[in-house]
Order: C-alpha cells, then structure tokens, then sequence
C-alpha cells in the first residue's frame, strides 16, 4: 500500500505536473474550519448589548497573481492591484503590495472584518488569485455602555475580557469543518468532497444589568469625571438581597466594537479589578463585626480628643484641626466618621476576631463574580500585624479590598447579615429561545445576625440624616450610607499621601428594605474645592438611588405618601402618549423621539433604551414636558431632557 501511494505522488508532483500547470487546472484541497456564528448579549430588559454581524476577510494568492501576471494572463501590475484594493480597504498600497510579493505562497490575509459592501466592491475587480472568506465582527450597538462589563472578542471570535471572556464556551457555539477542492486560477470550486457536521450557533445570555439604571451609573460616571478630572471613576450598582448586578461601569471608558483603539487601562474592569484602601466605607465592617461580638454597643461612648497614640504613629480625624469630638458615642463617632473612635473599635475586637470576620465577609478572596479580570485583594499577615495595624485596619487602612468585595460585604449588613455571591448573567437561552440555565442568588454564608444588621443600618441611617453623608438624603426615604475619604500611598516615599486621595460612598436604600446599593469611588480628583467622599459621591449616589427607586415603582419610602397621587376627587386624569407624526423620514443611524407624556421614569427607560436614546431626568412622579419634542428625527444615542412632576401638577388631558 505504501509503495502505491508514493508512486501514485511521483506520478503527480513530477510526471503529470507540466501537464496539469499548462492546462491551468492546477488544483489543491482546501480544509477549512468553519466559525459558529456567536449568541448575543442582552440585558435585563431584552435589549440588545452585543451581537456579530457577517463580514468578510479578505485573501490573496500570491503565487497564482504572480504565476498570471507574467504569463501575461492579467494586465495590470501588482502595484496596480494594491492600489486599488487599499483605496477600498482604506489600507496603505504598499502594505499590500508587500504581501503580494510574497510570491512563493499559496494565501495571504489582506483584511479582517471586511463589511459586505466593500467586499463586493473587491470582488466586483475580479482580479484573479484574491478572494474571501466568511468572519463574523462583534458589534456593540450601544458603544461604551457598560463596556468594561461587556469585554471584547477578539479576531478569530473568542471573548478575551468580561462577560465575553468568562462565558465565551457558552457563546462562541460549536465550529464546523469543510474539505474542497479548489481550481485556484478559476477560483472556483470544482467539487467538495466532505463537509462534516455544520457549525452549531452559540446560546445567547441575558444579564442581570438593567439599562435604565446603567444609564444613571453612566450619567454620573461622565459627570463626575467632569468635574474632578480624577485619575479613575468607578461606580458599582447591586441588589443587596440578591447579589445581583444592577449597574457597573468606570472612567475612563473604551468602545469594544473597536477595542484596537483602546489600552488596556481603558478596558480594565475597575469594579472588579481595583484594589484600593477603601477608607472610612469600611468603618461599616469594623462596626458590624463589633456589635455582632458584643465587643460594644451603640451607645457605647468613646473618648475622642481629636487623636489617638499609637506608637510609633498619632491616629488622627479628618477634621481634627476643627474640632475635638469629647466622649461621643458610637453611633455619634459613625456620624461624625471618626478614625480616633473606630481604632479604639478595633483593638476592642481584637485581631483574632477581627481577621475572623474580614475572611467571613469575603475579604482576602473572590467573590466568585461571573466577569472575567476579577482581582483578589490583599489582607496583612495575622500573625504579624501590630496594635497600630489594627488600628488602622478598623477604618480602612493597611488591607486593599476590591469595590465588588466592599459593596458585596456591606450588601450583607443590608439584607440582614446573608453574603451572596455577586452574579451578572440572569440565564442562558439557545437561538430559538429555549432555557438552558437560569441563575438563582447563591447565599455563601450568614455573616452577622438580623439583629446586628438592623443595629448598624440604623446607624448607617443616621450617619446620612445627621452625619458626613447629608448629601444623600432623600426626601421621604430612609438611606443608610456612609462616606470614604482614604489618603492614597505615595509610590516614590512608600508614606500616605497628604494630597492625593480615594474618595468614595456607599449607601442603599430603602434602609428597611433595600431595593439599590450603590458603590461610588473617586480615584485622586484634582479639580474642585473638596476630596472628601461625602461632598463627591454622596450627590451621585443619591442621583442613582432615586432613579432606580421611582424606575422599580418605589419612589419614595414605607408610610410616606407617593408623590405620584389621584386627587381625593379623582380630578386628575392621568395623560397619555398620542400618536407621534414625525417631522421628516430619519436619515439612516436616526430615530423619530416618541411622546413620552405620563408615562412613569421605568416606563421612559424602557421607551428610549428600545429606541436607543438617552435621557436627563428632574423632578419625579410622571412626564411633564420634554426635549427634543416628540416626533423630532434625532441621531442615536442622543439625550432627552425629561421633566417629571406628580400627577395633579400635570396638565390633564380631556377625557
């Protein structure tokens, strides 16, 4: 058998050779693999995130443009060629040519991710030896929405950060494979031998993550970096009964469907992969785990002169050079965020106790999040940390946590002491929508009793109605929270830093009965009269929380009346959306704004999340006015100023 097969190559590749070139039927076989076209990303509202649509990549034969060329079969030159195809691929000519010169190969790649129309165009040149193959690109119809969650996929179709990444099995589908054999001077296909079983389409996903309320993290997220011009923004949104991943996003921004453009800092999922010392946030663990020993009480009173000996360092407050603080509580020392307080906290606690907690709420390791770059922090050794370690450790100092680990932990002083693990995919469906997973909330363990985390979030409720985090009030609400101001380490010195700091804040809201945590951390502002958490992240913050109450239909707190009313005479009519006639037929990449007149703030969102537009809100109940008007042909992705009033402040409509 083997001396058959080598004469029969003999026969081939030296006897018949001559013959078959003069003939021009010189044929090879082509195996190739063919790609699965990959499932979308949609987000909580059935919106589209991402998705691929057909391109094309672009290929040449160098040997056989070479071979025709001097055979005088083809007219034009290499240089010729080059030229036009880089005038349509928008490509340097030369670049090109280079690879057309390569006259010894078989295949070359001229372009990836081609769109059809240019693709038609090249074909439409008919210049022998060049051709193309089927890809895929990943688009992102909504840019740098929540794009550090999204991730990126790279050139052969493979997801590489984020969601992309850590559910690419899920998504990418299952390749097919094809055998042909090829006349390459015809460039057509003779006859295909084989084609095994064909490709499989990937499963889509759904998240967890709700445009309307990334929407607000978005708006802040722009504004802030507005005004600080701080190294990094990151803002982070979670149900606290759940686990679940409402909101996520960071400054600076990418957008993924051109990922090349972007570094890698840009593409960096801050929310998951920061490590920081979180500051004064993490008085909130400090407390808990405290109260929970029996370590203090609320009303436990401390004395606070302003600062506090440690050798060799002196503990001071934030605002030390204003005032002492004489014997206050500590709920009183949780409001005014004092570090003297906390650090007699938790050398109280002891670092048995303390380094037990740290680890119980999630501290030191992986919360396990379902996004690909999620980092792990970093707790001191136990068994060398000194009585100034743990000072310093009970308000946020010495140990890095991540932003998902903080506002995971603290998430488990609001829902009653439960930690869970954080989770952004809501459930897997295939093509034709047919269930393949549905996540549940994941309980990792009972941190603290209910009795414990009724105790601090009263005193999270207080620090916001009477203490640092005033900028958060709401009327009608009660908001649990508290500020972070975390002097930064100064590389060069290895000392902290007495100009650059870590502003954050944290809060959730209803505080009896939480619908929204949100995490806000300003990495070193340098523009604006302060750094403190309170006075940056407290507004947005607030901005968020509001938002997302009025969006889930709670707009303001238990017992307190809604600002959405019927007049006790039901004189007030609601008024509804009419007929939207457009102005002109929109261009393309244009939409025609809808009347949004008396719908709710979770009605707008899902309205103008479908027609990919934006929108600014004030006020709150129903929509009172808006602009542009509707019926308005506007770009998308355009903003919408939306006014909201209650109801009997809306004009009514004739019935």
């Amino acid at each position: 058998m083997v001396t058959l097969v080598l004469a029969r190559l003999v026969t081939l590749q030296v006897v018949q050779a001559a013959d078959l070139k003069a003939k021009g039927i010189e044929r090879r076989t082509s195996d190739t693999t063919l790609r699965p076209e990959r499932g979308a990303i949609f987000d909580a509202q059935g919106n589209v995130l991402a998705q691929s649509i057909p391109v094309k990549q672009i290929y040449a034969d160098p040997k056989t443009l070479s071979e025709l060329i001097a055979d005088n079969e083809f007219k034009e030159t290499k240089e010729d060629v080059a030229k036009a195809l880089g005038t349509i691929l928008d490509l340097k000519p030369q670049d090109i040519l280079d690879k057309l010169n390569k006259k010894d190969l078989l295949w070359v790649s001229l372009a990836h991710q081609v769109t059809i129309q240019k693709a038609d165009e090249i074909m439409a040149l008919k210049i022998p030896g060049v051709g193309l193959s089927d890809e895929e690109k990943r688009v992102y119809p909504m840019g740098s929405f929540a794009a550090s969650a999204l991730g990126i996929v790279n050139l052969a179709g493979h997801g590489v950060e984020g969601v992309e990444s850590f559910y690419d099995k899920e998504l990418f589908g299952m390749p097919g494979f094809k055998s042909q054999e090829q006349d390459t001077r015809a460039r057509s296909i003779l006859d295909a031998l084989h084609q095994s079983d064909p490709t499989r389409p990937g499963n889509n996903i759904s998240l967890t993550l709700d445009s309307t309320i990334q929407y607000f993290v978005e708006q802040q997220l722009d504004q802030i970096q507005a005004a600080t011009k701080a190294n990094s923004v990151t803002i982070l949104a979670m149900d606290p009964m759940t686990g679940r991943i409402l909101g996520m996003g960071s400054r600076p921004t990418f957008d993924p469907t051109e990922y090349d453009k972007s570094t890698p800092d840009a593409r960096r999922n801050l929310a998951i992969g920061m490590s920081y010392e979180p500051g004064s946030t993490f008085k909130i663990i400090t407390g808990s785990a405290a109260l929970e020993e029996g370590k203090i009480t609320p009303n436990d009173t401390f004395e606070d002169p302003g600062f506090l000996k440690i050798y060799p360092r002196i503990i001071t407050n934030w605002d030390s050079d204003q005032m002492p603080h004489g014997s206050p509580t500590f709920t009183k020392g949780m409001q005014l965020s004092s570090n003297v307080v906390l650090a007699q906290v938790g050398i109280k606690l002891g670092s048995d106790d303390f380094f037990t907690y740290l680890r119980a709420f999630g501290f030191g390791s992986k919360t396990g999040v379902d996004i690909s770059g999620e980092q792990s922090g970093l707790l001191l050794q136990q068994d060398k940390i000194r009585e100034l370690d743990l000072a310093t450790m009970s308000f946020g100092q010495a140990n890095s946590v991540t932003p998902i680990q903080l506002l995971s932990a603290i998430s488990a002083v609001a829902n009653g002491g439960t930690l869970y693990r954080p989770y952004i995919v809501d459930k897997i469906t295939t093509p034709d929508g047919q269930l393949v997973q549905q996540q549940k909330p994941t309980p990792v363990r009972q941190v603290i009793t209910k009795a414990t985390a009724t105790q601090m979030t009263e005193i999270l409720r207080q620090v916001v109605d009477d203490g640092t985090g005033q900028l958060c009030k709401i009327p009608g609400v009660n908001v649990a929270g508290k500020t972070g101001t975390a002097q930064k380490v100064d590389p060069k010195t290895g000392a902290y830093s007495q100009t650059d700091f870590i502003a954050s804040f944290v809060a959730y809201a209803p505080a009896e009965d939480p619908k929204i945590a949100v995490l806000v951390i300003i990495d070193t502002p340098k523009e604006g009269e302060s750094h403190q958490g309170g006075t940056l992240g407290g507004p947005p913050a607030k901005a968020i929380i509001e938002g997302a109450l009025q969006y889930f239909g709670f707009p303001v707190a238990k017992n307190t009346e809604s600002t959405v009313t019927i007049s006790p005479s039901d004189s007030a009519v609601r008024p509804s959306p009419k007929p939207v006639i457009p102005e002109r037929t929109p261009l393309g990449g244009e939409v025609i704004v809808p009347d949004l007149t008396g719908m709710t703030m979770r009605e707008v969102g899902d309205v103008l999340t479908k027609s990919e537009l934006h929108f600014n809100f004030s006020g709150s109940g129903l929509v009172k006015q808006q602009s542009p008007q509707a019926g308005k042909a506007v770009v998308k992705g355009t903003t919408i100023e939306v006014e909201f009033s209650a109801l009997d402040a809306v004009s009514p409509v004739s019935p």
